[in-house]
């Protein structure tokens, strides 16, 4: 009988904001609860520190360059065959609830790309047409007329500004939740095995929420990273300072401000973690639990203001580094990895825990090894590589951040960034001239940039080797067909 799959993904959560990774300030006791039965992985990374590209690297097993689908709110590619449809072959019922980050936003693009049913929010004005969320909002809440970001007009001074007016009972995350739980019960009367994608927002920016999680942190002080100067910033390289500089950085320097953005962010988490609770509860109670491979993840991380940055799409850890669990009843025995993992891996470890073949496209490779000792050899990444467009190509709202051919973005002519890191190196390569090389070791908030300096040249000439050797090897497959590989 095929296992079942659930694969929950967050927007935008770091790895170290979940208890069971370190954090005592934070509440997160479902997330150890599910942590306690998963192999947790303390160094999963993601192939791009960006929604679209870094889902698309998910559901494909493949590198952003090798899926070319680089820049959100860009169609993917038609030649691409994502993990749905390839489990929709093999006899799974597919679903998804929550935010799916495909373009265009619609019911019928989901579908297209392998799933049978589709409760879609993606929260941004603009696909709210196509939100069940927004719809169910409208039809539930007695305050349908308010919408779902704006902010309560009664908050008292001392109190998080960032509450919302809309209640708990009505909020994107909490209807993730009960319409994720809803399909559990449609799929546990179903003899076909289920893989359902159920997708929260948060704790995306913006960064409102409901009560009581907009109180839950309020007299609780969380460590804020260091003041910004424009001296720091242009000690960056070009493609990161066009990236900070585009919007009025220095409004986080309000140590009083970004106390409640991260008391915010903290608070959206929690709001989570009550949900995957009573998800991984309903689990047991419709008899699903012991033959359902549960998947806890997220697409990328946020830098929270570290190194002048609010959100990611850069290459600090803070960005790339996401918490990964991975559980299976009487399969997988718990504990915690310290391997280097990357995103595409998950595509062939879940085929292989389901006893399907890897597909030929992939890029990644199966910790079904980790997952299950003895099983068969494991053979240790010694890098991880993510790559992303610097400055991030954004049109939309106040933004103009646009790519011309041979232009490039705001005068960054080749806005193509990679990184490779290692367990003590970590080398960002930008086309235009600029680098960063950090000694993880002995400098893990990544503050002193060694790119050039004589002690290090061999280092960076290693790390840049490694990249070649990466960008000159990956794309076999794509390179060679199946159809020329001898029987």
């Amino acid at each position: 009988m095929k296992p079942n799959i659930l694969f929950i993904m967050t927007d935008q959560q770091r790895w170290d904001c979940i208890a069971a990774n370190g954090n005592r300030l934070i509440k997160t006791p479902h997330l150890d609860r599910l942590a306690s039965q998963s192999v947790n992985f303390n160094n999963a990374y993601v192939q791009a520190p960006v929604c679209v590209p870094s889902r698309t690297s998910f559901f494909t097993g493949r590198y952003a360059h090798a899926h070319r689908n680089r820049v959100n709110y860009t169609p993917l590619d038609r030649r691409e065959t994502l993990m749905q449809a390839r489990l929709r072959d093999a006899g799974y019922r597919t679903g998804v609830v929550g935010k799916l980050h495909y373009y265009p936003a619609t019911p019928e693009e989901a579908i297209r790309t392998g799933f049978d049913f589709v409760e879609l929010h993606d929260g941004v004005p603009f696909c709210d047409p196509w939100s069940d969320y927004v719809k169910w909002q409208k039809t539930q809440d007695s305050n349908r007329k308010t919408y779902y970001r704006d902010l309560a007009k009664d908050i008292a001074p001392g109190c998080n500004p960032f509450r919302t007016a809309i209640r708990d009972e009505f909020h994107e995350t909490t209807w993730t939740g009960v319409r994720t739980r809803h399909h559990l019960g449609e799929l546990a009367k179903d003899k076909a095995p289920f893989f359902l994608f159920s997708s929260f927002w948060k704790p995306h920016a913006d960064f409102e929420l409901p009560a009581p999680f907009a109180d839950m942190y309020n007299d609780v002080t969380i460590p804020l990273p260091p003041q910004v100067t424009p001296a720091d910033v242009q000690k960056l390289p070009a493609p990161l300072r066009q990236l900070i500089e585009r919007e009025d950085y220095q409004q986080y320097n309000d140590l009083g401000l970004l106390q409640w953005i991260y008391r915010s962010y903290y608070g959206a988490i929690s709001q989570i973690d009550r949900e995957v609770g009573l998800i991984l509860d309903t689990l047991r109670k419709t008899g699903l639990a012991d033959n359902t491979i549960v998947v806890f993840t997220s697409d990328h991380g946020d830098q929270l203001f570290e190194h002048g940055i609010m959100g990611k799409n850069c290459f600090y850890d803070p960005s790339i580094r996401v918490p990964l669990m991975i559980s299976f009843p009487d399969r997988v025995r718990p504990g915690t990895s310290d391997e280097l993992v990357e995103s595409i891996d998950i595509l062939p470890t879940l085929f292989e825990l389901a006893g399907l073949d890897e597909p030929y496209e992939n890029q990644g490779t199966s910790l079904a090894p980790l997952l299950i000792p003895g099983s068969r050899a494991y053979q240790p990444r010694e890098a991880v590589f993510c790559e992303n467009i610097i400055p991030e190509v954004i049109t939309m709202g106040k933004y103009d951040f646009g790519f011309k051919k041979k232009q490039g973005v705001k005068g960054t002519q080749h806005p193509d960034a990679k990184m490779v890191r290692t367990r003590r190196w970590k080398y960002n390569y930008y086309p235009d001239g600029y680098a960063e090389l950090y000694d993880l070791e002995n400098d893990p908030a990544e503050n002193i940039n060694l790119h050039g300096t004589p002690p290090h040249r061999t280092v960076e000439e290693e790390m840049k080797e490694r990249l070649l050797h990466w960008l000159s090897t990956v794309d076999e497959t794509d390179q060679i067909a199946p159809r020329w590989l001898l029987p």
